[in-house]
This record gives structure tokens, sequence and C-alpha cells, in this order.
């Protein structure tokens, strides 16, 4: 199975489909300037234990540095994705103490 993950920014999201076009996922964001705040991943529980959330944070990420970004993280997924994935690091804007 194929995930495509689009902007969809006039829904302030970004949405996940299959190789059918149906919806998988999405997650929400809010932009100021130059920073994205990440704030709710959902995936379809059809779609669930299938890498969607997966593609969708890595999508999110990517996009976000391709653009310049500062990414605040507040969605709980994506939290823990991300510290599963130094290589964003450099793009995240975290307080200097993290509670787990």
């Amino acid at each position: 199975m194929g995930i495509d993950v689009r902007d969809a920014p006039e829904l302030e999201r970004f949405e996940a489909r299959d190789d059918d076009g149906q919806p998988a996922g999405f997650v929400t964001y809010q932009v100021t300037g130059s920073v994205i705040v990440y704030t709710h991943t959902e995936v379809k529980q059809a779609f669930q234990g299938q890498g969607v959330g997966s593609a969708l944070a890595r999508a999110v990420m990517e996009d976000a540095k391709a653009r310049g970004r500062t990414v605040v993280p507040m969605c709980p997924y994506l939290v823990k994705w991300l510290d599963k994935h130094p290589e964003y690091e450099p793009i995240i804007a975290r307080t200097t103490k993290r509670v787990k």
C-alpha cells in the first residue's frame, strides 16, 4: 500500500491518502511566520499499524525542513516519533528541560 501525503493549507493540515485516494490520516498545524506548530496526528482505524503515522510525520518534517521552518511539536505522537529521529533535532524548538 502506498501513502500519498499532501499539504491542505486551506484546512491547516497535511492529509494522507492511500493508492485509491481514500483518506488515511492527517496532521493539523498552525503557522506563524517561520514557526510551525504540529498540534494533532490522527490515523483512521482501518489504516492503523500500516505506517501511515510515520509517513505523515516524515512528510511534515521534510516539508518544514525544506521551507526553513522551526518546528514546535505539540502532538504526542510526533514528539515520540521525533525521539527516534534525531536528524530533525536542528529544526525543533524545545524547552531546555524535557519531560518524558
